[in-house]
């Protein structure tokens, strides 16, 4: 659903007042927290992808304190 919205300069009207007015018709609209909403929504995962996710993490960390504990790395420094 796209709406246009077009303003038309008076006679008598500097650009400023030109700028102003559009800029309250289009916060009047809604268009631009529509856009925002699109633009910056984070699609949610799904349950199975989650889980996936959370298996592959729990496997690397389990892998790293074996690693650790076998000395074949040295532990990572904590903090700055």
């Amino acid at each position: 659903m796209t709406v246009n919205i077009e303003v038309q300069k008076n006679p008598n009207e500097n650009t400023t007042s030109l700028i102003r007015r559009f800029t309250k018709r289009m916060q009047g609209s809604g268009i631009l927290p529509r856009l925002r909403e699109i633009r910056y929504h984070k699609r949610i995962k799904s349950k199975q992808t989650q889980k996936k996710r959370k298996l592959i993490r729990l496997k690397r960390k389990e892998t790293y304190e074996e690693l650790l504990k076998l000395g074949k790395i040295a532990e990572r420094p904590t903090g700055r």
